[in-house]
């Protein structure tokens, strides 16, 4: 089965084609990747993967074809638009394809209908967030501009989902808010995250009269206010007298981050990390004692998979897909949105109980293990491919 995969991501793929997607879906299907990318030249491109990787870039069975990104603004973003209806048109030519699948339902994903509609091929929109609340939690008091983003999210949602073929759900009912979509046919599997690759780092325990271990509760995300950080700083700020050798850390881009750094201001236990690539964050993650993730939306946060991979016990909103990665009481604890007494109850029970952290932690690894791997995602893709193309298409 051969597909087009129209990303709308601006992040590098790794070099590591152990922990590249596209490289392990190889083995049931090929393709090609349009990829913006936030390089502006060429050898910038060559510089991270290797001579000859521009302006293509392979993969096992999956070609990566580059769109640099000279500049971030509306011309750029118009400059993206253009290339994956000029490029999605060109490969079909050269070589057809019998899905195309779009990580986004705004802008992106109305491309890749254009490009559907011009080529007649089968459809898939990934919806990777919970789109009610898009942009309208982003920061405190939205305006007007949030709420006309908001609009014309739900806008290209209800237009994306119309010409799509089939949607990739990661939790169940994530359309349900809107009455007109709740029949759309649906895919439901996680995110990919490569969790056997993150090592389980075991929390070591410290002698009877010996100083107390210096221990660390994590949140990682931005924005700020989205991510919650605000209520895990009040949540923080109550338990903090209780456990002297206990900080917290924040770490994620934080623009206009003036307010975050006035809620921390008298706050010595609570560190502001700056944001940094994924195999540094990993190493972070491994090392912490909870990941907090008191989120005001969600879709399925890969931060929270990669906790549960490092066997780390989790508190987190009950909203979005996180009910169904953090099982309450079981490999960690869900709060109400926004509830900072309710968060600092939890910190409260794991910090104080190393026993409790380490049950949660181990509950959390087997289930990433077992039910959040690389081979389930695998088989998630490859299931929701061939249920959209249906038995009896032609795969030249």
């Amino acid at each position: 089965m051969r597909i087009l995969y129209v990303h709308s991501t601006l992040v590098p793929p790794p070099t590591d084609v152990d922990i590249d997607r596209f490289f392990l879906l190889s083995d049931h299907l090929e393709g090609d990747v349009l990829q913006p990318i936030w390089f502006r030249t060429p050898e910038e491109v060559e510089a991270r993967f290797g001579p000859g990787s521009y302006p293509v870039h392979t993969v096992g069975k999956f070609r990566y074809h580059w769109f640099l990104i000279p500049d971030r603004n509306i011309s750029g973003r118009l400059a993206i638009f253009r290339f994956i209806l000029r490029k999605g048109r060109e490969l079909y030519k050269e070589r057809r394809f019998q899905c195309i699948v779009a990580y986004s339902h705004q802008t992106t994903g109305l491309m890749a209908g254009l490009v559907k509609l011009l080529t007649g091929t089968r459809l898939v929109i990934e919806i990777a967030s919970t789109p009610q609340n898009s942009y309208i939690t982003d920061a405190p008091n939205p305006g007007l501009a949030s709420y006309a983003k908001r609009l014309y999210s739900d806008i290209c949602l209800h237009l994306s989902v119309f010409l799509a073929d089939r949607c990739h759900y990661l939790f169940p009912k994530q359309l349900n808010y809107y009455p007109f979509l709740r029949s759309a046919k649906n895919s439901v599997f996680h995110e990919f995250v490569p969790v056997s690759k993150i090592d389980r780092v075991v929390e070591s325990k410290t002698d009877e009269g010996a100083k107390p271990e210096q221990l660390y509760v994590l949140q990682v995300g931005a924005p700020w206010y989205l991510k919650g950080v605000d209520v895990l700083i009040k949540a923080f700020a109550e338990v903090a007298p209780e456990f002297p050798n206990v900080t917290l850390k924040l770490l994620g881009f934080y623009p206009g981050q003036e307010a975050l750094l006035e809620l921390t201001r008298n706050a010595p236990q609570v560190e502001v990390l700056r944001a940094r690539p994924n195999p540094e964050t990993l190493e972070i993650v491994k090392r912490a004692a909870i990941m907090a993730t008191p989120s005001r939306t969600e879709g399925l946060p890969r931060v929270i998979m990669e906790a549960m991979a490092a066997a780390l016990p989790v508190i987190a909103s009950d909203v979005g897909g996180i009910p169904s990665l953090v099982h309450d009481g079981e490999n960690g604890y869900l709060i109400p949105i926004g509830d900072h007494h309710a968060l600092a109850l939890r910190l409260r029970q794991l910090l104080s109980d190393a026993p409790l952290r380490r049950r949660m932690g181990d509950a959390g690894y087997v289930r990433a293990h077992n039910e959040l791997n690389e081979q389930a995602y695998v088989r998630g893709f490859t299931r929701m491919i061939a249920d959209t193309i249906g038995p009896g298409q032609d795969p030249q």
